[in-house]
């Protein structure tokens, strides 16, 4: 079984939506199917069906996070320190072709938004940085193309 690196911030959330989902959604959608029960022939009850798909939905993702939950390995980057890229590192980049610099923080799959600058380790930039180190080049595939960064910095908050 193949563990899940993931931060503590980001396990609370997943948790979050487990609880939400099993004591607000759940209950909601059983009381929604048992309302368009009452309400006659099932076969051409649009209500229903869409309720039985709504509760199709929610018993998928409950199934889901409770996996992913139990694969999760909590990593505590607080107490990481150190010049070499790893998970939790904070990295700056400078873009070798428009001199621009970016900051990404690079995180578990589950956890990752690029709006937020929190990248996967699994994705072609996160996999490129690990064990890199101020000064290191790094070239990266993305969908737009070819992209070489230059490693300025590297931190853990």
């Amino acid at each position: 079984m193949e563990r899940i690196p993931m931060t503590a911030e980001g396990l609370q959330r997943l948790e979050g939506e487990l609880k939400v989902l099993k004591s607000v959604e759940r209950p909601a959608i059983i009381k929604a199917i048992a309302t368009a029960r009452e309400h006659g022939d099932l076969s051409e009850n649009a209500e229903y069906t869409s309720a039985r798909e709504k509760q199709s939905f929610i018993e998928g993702r409950i199934a889901e996070l409770e996996d992913i939950i139990s694969r999760t390995e909590v990593i505590d980057f607080s107490k990481l320190s150190g010049k070499i890229v790893k998970f939790g590192a904070v990295v700056r980049l400078a873009d070798e072709d428009t001199d621009e610099t970016v900051k990404y923080q690079i995180v578990g799959p589950y956890e990752a938004d690029l709006a937020k600058g929190r990248i996967s380790v699994t994705s072609p930039i996160g996999r490129a940085l690990i064990g890199k180190t101020v000064g290191d080049r790094v070239e990266v595939q993305t969908p737009r193309g070819g992209k070489s960064y230059e490693v300025v910095g590297v931190q853990f908050s």
